[in-house]
């Protein structure tokens, strides 16, 4: 009988790359280029320095709530964090898993482009 394996780079294990690390890490890079401090954006957004900063390192998962209050104290909008994050996690997923993810593309359309979805493709460009 044949043999139905997986190829090895799809059977290896993995360790998840988790989206509230990612934002964390943008956060406080945005935060940073910015030389703020914990306390002033912290302050600026309305919750206590000591979430913001496990916010930032990952260990907290912040609602949607405060993720936009922490953008509005950065003067970032929401869509261009999650963009970047986005981002992030698609070429770190290419990039350990060995398998190009064809057809998707991340990232801000250029001004005037259509707003549809990434994965919609134009027939006519096949």
């Amino acid at each position: 009988m044949p043999s139905t394996s997986v190829p090895s780079v799809l059977s290896r294990p993995r360790t998840p790359s988790l989206l509230r690390r990612h934002l964390g890490t943008a956060l406080r890079r945005r935060r940073e280029q910015q030389q703020r401090t914990l306390r002033d954006v912290a302050a600026a957004a309305g919750v206590s320095l000591g979430y913001l900063s496990e916010v930032e390192r990952g260990v907290k998962e912040a609602s949607s709530e405060l993720l936009s209050a922490i953008c509005r104290a950065l003067d970032v909008r929401l869509p261009d964090l999650l963009v970047e994050v986005a981002d992030a996690l698609y070429r770190l997923d290419v990039a350990t898993s060995g398998v190009p993810l064809v057809g998707i593309q991340v990232g801000r359309a250029p001004v005037g482009a259509s707003a549809s979805p990434p994965d919609a493709v134009d027939a006519r460009a096949a």
